[in-house]
């Protein structure tokens, strides 16, 4: 039999605190990122030029874009 049990032992309760606090703060960091991403997006105004003219097929619809600054 296993005498050496603890509560404290990293396969415990102190390894679910850090699991979680490492989780919380994985989960902190990608909401600030988002955040950012999503903030400086928001600011970032374009506009379409000559729409008509845009083919559903091809590489050359992104040149109709043009960011307005």
């Amino acid at each position: 039999m296993n005498e050496n049990r603890s509560v404290f032992a990293l396969d415990g309760v102190t390894g679910m605190l850090i699991a979680t606090v490492l989780l919380l703060s994985i989960l902190a960091v990608l909401t600030v990122m988002g955040l950012g991403v999503q903030n400086a997006n928001a600011t970032n105004f374009y506009e379409v030029k000559d729409e008509q003219s845009i083919k559903m097929f091809g590489s050359d619809q992104s040149k109709h874009i043009v960011d307005v600054k």
